[in-house]
């Protein structure tokens, strides 16, 4: 699966994206975030926002309940402001 990261996220992660092979258990955006945040100090700064940090699946915009079966893409960003 390809994990895209936009903005501050990309920043904090430390690169624009990366293939990765989630491990069983991962099913959902939230539990993606949480297995991401465990996997170093770069990621657990990215994520530390929890549920602020936004997320698509294959281009269309979830909540974090959302499931990955069939995912090819997964991109996550800041939340987004107007004005």
């Amino acid at each position: 699966m390809k994990l895209m990261y936009f903005a501050w996220v990309r920043e904090r992660v430390g690169r624009a994206d990366e293939e990765a092979e989630l491990p069983a258990g991962v099913g959902t955006v939230a539990e993606l975030i949480d297995w991401l945040r465990a996997r170093g100090p770069n990621y657990a700064h990215a994520f530390e926002a929890g549920p602020s940090i936004r997320a698509a699946i294959d281009r269309r915009h979830v909540k974090a309940d959302a499931s990955l079966a069939g995912a090819r893409e997964i991109a996550f960003f800041p939340p987004m402001t107007g004005g």
